[in-house]
């Protein structure tokens, strides 16, 4: 699958807000007179499905489209997040948090699109999973990157210097690439990266865990914190650090959950869902 390189959008969040709403608001009401008049042709002994099959199948591969680009979004800032807290870059944790805003837009779009097919074509079988899938990704999608928005908070905060050996880099490229796979079996509808997903799981999960071990066993063998140096600052990082690695865990989770609902989608599966 070929992706998409994704710039951040340098946009003046407060008029973009004062649009957006203009914008949702409309879309909502165009909505419900849309899904009134389904009801009222229902009562009448008509039927909801009245969009031509050719364009129902357009609208299908829209919201494919639109929700691998919301996952290059993600992705993109999830990796600027990741770059900003090794650089230890407050402008581009600024960045990542104030891009954010653009996401819980995109969220907002997709949410309308799945809700409309489902409300005005009634889908069923394997276009209703596919819906359904696409729904409970983009939420997936949406607490990822919420997560990217941690990072950059850190990032404008935390002294990477004070745990060298701790390896916050590598973690997080593997829970950017357990991303980048789900949404690949999503795409391409393929079940063996599903599983390929839930594997890495296991390694990050192991990762995080020994990450957090030896954060905790270097704090404990701190001269400076029996010297009544600066404890404050260094707990304070110690916290930031294991929060870091805590975010990053649930990265790989949210991963693992985009690729239990597109093994649901794909196979009717529910193996990965619990």
């Amino acid at each position: 699958m070929t992706w998409r390189s994704v710039s951040p959008r340098h946009i003046n969040y407060r008029t973009h807000w004062q649009r957006s709403t203009v914008r949702r608001i409309t879309r909502n009401y165009v909505r419900y007179l849309a899904i009134a008049d389904v009801f009222l042709c229902v009562r009448r002994g008509g039927y909801a499905n009245t969009m031509p099959r050719e364009e129902y199948q357009t609208k299908l591969e829209g919201l494919r489209d639109d929700v691998l680009y919301m996952s290059e979004v993600v992705a993109e800032r999830l990796r600027m997040g990741l770059d900003a807290l090794e650089r230890q870059d407050g402008e581009l944790g600024e960045e990542v948090i104030t891009g954010d805003a653009e996401i819980n837009e995109l969220y907002l779009e997709l949410e309308g699109q799945c809700t409309d097919l489902i409300a005005l074509q009634q889908p069923v079988a394997g276009d209703l999973r596919f819906i359904a899938a696409s729904f409970k990704i983009i939420t997936d999608l949406e607490r990822i990157a919420d997560l990217a928005t941690n990072l950059g908070e850190y990032a404008k905060r935390a002294d990477r210097e004070v745990f060298p050996d701790v390896d916050v880099q590598r973690i997080g490229d593997d829970t950017l690439e357990m991303l980048e796979q789900a949404m690949a079996a999503y795409a391409e509808s393929d079940p063996e990266l599903c599983h390929a997903v839930a594997e890495a799981d296991d390694e990050v999960d192991a990762a995080c865990e020994a990450a957090s071990e030896l954060v905790v066993r270097d704090l404990i063998e701190r001269d400076e914190l029996r010297e009544e140096a600066d404890v404050e600052g260094t707990m304070r990082n110690v916290s930031r650090l294991l929060l870091t690695i805590r975010d990053l865990e649930r990265v790989g989770d949210h991963a693992v959950n985009i690729a239990a609902r597109s093994l649901y989608m794909i196979e009717n599966d529910d193996e990965l869902l619990y």
